[in-house]
């Protein structure tokens, strides 16, 4: 079997790849999470430092293809960019992401070729770890995909408020290695291999129960706003007028609710343009007793940049503005001729400016708001110090760039992780879906059906205190990551001098 696997290894490394992507959201097939980074281990096994690169290039283009092919339609069926624009986006993204698996093959090839326990459950795991992180921030990083988002409704899920998303990442490859030893060993090393599978899921369940964080105050009513308007609606000057209609009926019913949230850049227009709208909506729901949070964009009238933002309307007027931008989505990391070409082709090449780094929270209905926009919440280390502060999540969203896909399902994900993280509730508002309420321990409460107009009712109950990862964040599973690759691998090669 092992023979015949690795006889066709550079074959199978795509489609292994992209079978893992039914791992994630919205199949959930967490077993093959496992499963799937096992044969490649077991194919990277005796493999030259060329062939094994390649197999991790393959492998990782076979996961970003099939879990993130959704980018195509948000470039080409949203964006109106060409075919050859789309594909070449996604073919550039997907290589980069899996240049750095190649590498990584490469090198585990080059510098740890000894079997064993010891490359199989600790330095391989780790090191894959630290592929994750990397990929997540490096030229701004894509931190989409990560193994941990898998196991959202396994007992590694109750690793997150203590290591968050990459020390389940590793929990879920020391079960890998912890298979391919099975299935390379013999003897009592397969029996430890064994005993080395099983003790993530112990951790995990003997985290089960464990609360880290308080509840504070009264629970508070919140209603959250789903105009479903289609993308390549939204912005038309048809439409204008009837969105702002359509926010504003689907609205009124719950002016009680202490908390109305609408979806990322909910209106199509920007704030100046809406001053009368806005001072009405916020005198009907002030006198109440609401506060409207939306996702809004709004124009600095000395410089002209335009910002991405969350506008509350309490008592006073705040604004929060997205600090990670989409690249060729918000802002064009390209030159003036680009910019130029982009521009002959009726294609979206203006800059939207990126916020502040550090941004204090909302003060909304007594409460304080950690906000996100849209895909910055797959970056958990930048809630961190707002957490010190915050009571509630806010995640806003518009995943109507990726229509019937499984973007949404995935993204849905990544918001349970930042709420198990925190240990905080998280309001989700969504131009199309998912809208949801997610409480403190990552599960969805209630959701509303996607690309129907519709408002989500409920009550959530506001947290105070910190947990592990909160205090600490990726430093504790990286230094742990790091660690491990030095001593296992400084171990490995020892042995193997001593032999010599």
């Amino acid at each position: 079997m092992i023979a015949w696997l690795q006889r066709w290894s550079v074959w199978l490394a795509f489609p292994l790849g992209a079978v893992l992507a039914l791992a994630f959201a919205p199949f959930n097939v967490w077993p093959l999470a496992i499963l799937c980074p096992a044969a490649l281990l077991l194919m990277w096994e005796g493999a030259a430092p060329r062939r094994a690169a390649q197999l991790g290039f393959w492998f990782t283009a076979g996961l970003f293809l099939a879990g993130t092919y959704w980018i195509y339609h948000s470039v080409h069926v949203i964006g109106n960019a060409p075919i050859w624009v789309a594909f070449f986006l996604m073919a550039a993204m997907i290589s980069i992401l899996s240049g750095y698996s190649a590498l990584y093959g490469y090198f585990q090839a080059r510098w740890l070729p000894e079997s064993g326990l010891l490359r199989w459950v600790v330095v391989l795991p780790a090191g894959w770890v630290i592929v994750e992180w990397f990929r997540g921030w490096f030229m701004s990083g894509f931190p989409w995909l990560a193994l941990g988002y898998t196991q959202l409704d396994t007992p590694l899920a109750h690793i997150a408020p203590v290591l968050g998303v990459y020390g389940i990442s590793l929990f879920v490859m020391v079960s890998a290695g912890a298979v391919a030893a099975i299935v390379l060993a013999r003897g009592r090393m397969r029996a430890v291999a064994l005993i080395l599978a099983v003790l993530p899921w112990l951790a995990g369940f003997a985290l089960h129960g464990r609360v880290w964080t308080q509840s504070i105050g009264e629970p508070v009513t919140v209603a959250i706003v789903q105009g479903a308007v289609p993308q390549e609606m939204k912005w038309s000057l048809e439409q204008r007028d009837r969105t702002l209609d359509l926010y504003r009926r689907l609205t009124e019913p719950h002016f009680k609710a202490q908390i109305i949230l609408w979806p990322e850049a909910a209106l199509p227009d920007l704030a100046h343009a809406l001053v009368d709208y806005l001072q009405l909506l916020w005198r009907d729901a002030n006198g109440a007793g609401s506060v409207v949070v939306m996702g809004l964009l709004h124009q600095d009238p000395e410089t002209g940049r335009v910002f991405n933002g969350v506008l509350a309307l309490g008592e006073d007027v705040q604004w929060y503005d997205k600090r990670r931008l989409v690249p060729f989505g918000e802002y064009f990391p390209v030159p003036a001729f680009v910019r130029q070409w982009l521009r002959l082709m009726n294609l979206p090449n203006t800059d939207i400016s990126a916020g502040q780094k550090t941004q204090p929270a909302l003060r909304v209905a007594g409460q304080l708001l950690g906000v996100t926009i849209c895909y910055e919440d797959a970056y958990g280390s930048m809630q961190l110090e707002v957490l010190r502060e915050a009571t509630l999540l806010v995640n806003v969203t518009n995943d109507a760039w990726f229509g019937d896909s499984t973007a949404p399902h995935q993204h849905l994900g990544i918001s349970r992780m930042r709420a198990l993280e925190a240990g905080r509730p998280l309001m989700r508002g969504a131009n199309d879906g998912v809208t949801a309420l997610i409480t403190y321990d990552g599960k969805v409460v209630s959701m509303l059906p996607q690309f129907e107009p519709g408002v989500l009712t409920g009550i959530v109950q506001p947290r105070t205190g910190l947990t592990p990862y909160a205090r600490i964040g990726n430093w504790a599973v990286l230094t742990t990551c790091l660690v491990l690759i030095v001593v296992g691998a400084g171990a490995i090669r020892y042995r193997r001098h001593r032999r010599l």
